[in-house]
């Protein structure tokens, strides 16, 4: 069952509802009918988990970051991040270090090696006044040291949530986290493409099914083209503006597809000798060390770059030329600048493109998605004019070609992942409001006949859902190797972590389990001057099982009660008791007690009479009624002096008389008077 509400404050959950141990909670506190700003909260059975934690490229400041007001940071248990683009990581140093955030966070080893690069480069290159920077690079350094690597899939557990990871095809390093919480499972996809390209392998798909998939609809039911169509307009687009003299300006992320493009650049550069005094610039201040981790990270990729790292680097261009600013740049005649950021918002690719703007032969080659807002969405309407970083306009001359080559799933990869996935519900993120609407109609066309809940819920918009938790108790270690048959009964250690209950035997704790048992061994010393052999008589009125030890194994006299206490002879007027604690062994314990006390009581004593020890024995009589009245309440407790100086006890509505003289018990239980 799932539904949405209205915008609501997700600080303090609602103790009204009946359900509350089994609703999940999701909201997009961005990337809600809208590209940029990446950040799904997710709440289930008191346990919290962030999605991504991204900034939008079109605002600036504060504006640019998710809808952080709308939760407390301070009950996130874990934050995921599945890849270091902008929209996805950026405001990553802001929540970690500004808010009260104190939980974990986990990135895959590539995405940490790019993030640092990439986050200072954003700092950098921000026209922002420095009351509107989210953060400086020592937040960034900081952070750094609070984020944890995992492994793709590697199963983490952390405060009973337990997660694991797929590549997601996206950019080195991108994953798409499945996480479970009691039985639970939802898959987050971020940013994924299920087709491999000439360095990424394709996303994989999970071996079962989730419960919910949360994912992108970037690009709604549009259909890419073929690779090979787009690698060729692409080549081809750059080959005839640089025929007629002109520039060609390509907006990039400084990584991600950046090198896609460069590698398709290189090769055709390579196959065509009249190209090779046309120069290639990856103008970057990253460009050395982003080559730099893609060398390092060759194991990530696909088996065609695999192989060919095997003869020579793959990365270590032969017609490319890394440019770091613009004064750096000889601007004499044609060439091919690839330049980030990819939204022309500010930065190196804004500086080339105000000065080739206005002249007709030069062209604009937009390779990915752009965010609504950008000036990189509005060249694509071409417009006649466009305005200048300074405010002033300019009229816009250059060819402008939008040739996608960003890695996101079209129509038909997310029709067919979600085919084979087949997840009952599904929460559409990561798209334009327009896109995404027309996606979700498509697949609810698509699903009409499997009962499949297709949400694409706003920002700030709760989608509430309901689960049936079901406990299951699971026998491991010894318990587990003999099947029991219909009616047995099971014992063991009932053990619970997190949402997970397992029964083991006491002695297989220390395996399956950070617990250990332990052993109470207790004694007690009594005053007791009759005949040894009398006791061991009276107890075996009381207890079925009293049994001598050898002397060998006592160490002297000494008998064994109901197979659970032992009763030792330690001189002329003591004895001792010793056993294991637990229940009935000290159950056992108290009535020996008793019995001793009482056998002591009656034991006749050779005297002289005299007034005063008359006078003596009544007042140790006095005090030997007191001790069995408090030892009889300490057992029983309800205790009072009947008539004829017996005592009556009552139990549960069951009641029995004890002569204090002779011992005898009078009650119509049974039970109770065995006892």
């Amino acid at each position: 069952m799932a539904s949405t509400g209205p915008p609501q404050s997700l600080k303090r959950s609602d103790t009204s509802l009946t359900r509350e141990g089994d609703q999940l909670i999701i909201t997009s506190l961005g990337a809600g009918n809208e590209v940029g700003r990446s950040c799904v909260y997710m709440s289930y059975k008191g346990k919290t988990i962030l999605f991504d934690c991204g900034i939008h490229p079109a605002y600036s400041g504060m504006a640019a970051l998710p809808y952080f007001d709308e939760i407390d940071p301070s009950t996130i248990d874990v934050l995921l991040v599945t890849h270091f683009h902008l929209d996805h990581a950026t405001s990553l140093p802001y929540f970690l270090e500004k808010t009260t955030f104190k939980g974990r966070v986990f990135m895959t080893h590539a995405t940490k090696a790019i993030y640092k690069l990439l986050l200072s480069d954003f700092v950098k290159v921000s026209k922002v006044s420095v009351e509107d920077m989210l953060y400086d690079e020592q937040d960034i350094l900081r952070s750094m040291d609070k984020i944890e690597v995992i492994d793709f899939h590697q199963t983490l557990e952390v405060n009973g949530i337990r997660f694991w990871c797929y590549t997601a095809g996206h950019v080195l390093g991108a994953a798409r986290f499945m996480v479970d919480i009691a039985g639970v499972r939802v898959l987050y996809t971020g940013d994924y493409s299920r087709e491999e390209d000439r360095h990424l392998r394709a996303a994989e798909i999970p071996q079962f099914s989730p419960d919910i998939c949360i994912i992108e609809s970037t690009y709604g039911v549009q259909l890419h083209q073929p690779r090979n169509v787009r690698e060729k307009r692409f080549t081809d687009v750059i080959h005839s503006t640089i025929s007629q003299g002109g520039r060609v300006l390509i907006p990039a992320f400084a990584l991600g597809r950046a090198q896609e493009l460069l590698l398709i650049l290189d090769e055709y550069w390579s196959n065509h000798l009249e190209l090779h005094n046309i120069p290639i610039y990856y103008a970057s201040p990253l460009a050395k060390r982003c080559m730099a981790v893609y060398q390092t990270y060759i194991n990530s990729m696909n088996e065609r770059i695999r192989n060919q790292f095997a003869n020579s680097n793959p990365f270590d261009f032969k017609h490319i030329s890394p440019l770091k600013s613009i004064e750096n740049f000889n601007d004499v005649g044609p060439s091919v600048v690839m330049a980030s950021p990819s939204g022309l918002q500010s930065g190196l690719s804004r500086q080339l493109f105000e000065m080739w703007c206005s002249d007709k032969k030069n062209a604009c080659v937009i390779p990915g998605y752009v965010v609504e807002g950008t000036l990189a969405k509005t060249i694509i309407n071409e417009p006649k004019e466009v305005t200048l970083m300074n405010g002033l306009t300019a009229p816009l001359n250059m060819q402008v070609h939008y040739i996608s080559f960003l890695a996101h799933a079209d129509f038909a990869q997310t029709s067919t992942f979600l085919k084979e996935l087949m997840p009952p519900n599904i929460v559409l993120v990561h798209g334009e409001a327009n896109e995404m609407g027309r996606l979700k109609q498509k697949l609810i066309t698509q699903f009409v006949d499997r009962n499949t809940k297709i949400i694409s819920p706003k920002n700030c918009q709760l989608v509430e859902m309901y689960f049936n938790s079901k406990k299951m108790e699971k026998t491991i270690g010894r318990l587990a190797e003999k099947t029991p048959e219909v009616g047995e009964t099971v014992c063991g250690l009932l053990v619970k972590k997190a949402f997970t209950y397992q029964i083991m035997a006491p002695d297989d704790l220390h395996v399956f389990s950070q617990l250990s048992t332990a052993n109470i061994s207790q004694r007690i010393t009594i005053a007791y001057s009759g005949a040894f052999g009398v006791l061991k008589h009276r107890l075996k009125q009381m207890f079925e099982s009293v049994e001598s030890l050898p002397d060998e194994e006592s160490e002297g006299p000494a008998f064994r009660v109901h197979e659970r206490l032992t009763v030792k002879y330690e001189s002329e007027k003591h004895i001792s008791l010793h056993w294991r604690s637990e229940p009935i062994s000290d159950m056992v314990s108290n009535s020996v007690v008793a019995l001793v006390l009482n056998i002591s009581r009656e034991i006749p004593k050779v005297v002289v009479e005299s007034e005063e020890a008359t006078k003596t024995e009544e007042e140790n009589n006095k005090k030997a009624e007191k001790v069995i009245h408090a030892l009889l309440v300490s057992l029983f407790g309800d205790v009072k002096f009947g008539e004829n100086g017996k005592l009556v006890i009552s139990v549960d509505g069951n009641v029995a008389h004890l002569d204090k003289q002779s011992g005898n018990v009078e009650s119509e239980n049974e039970g109770l008077k065995e006892r």
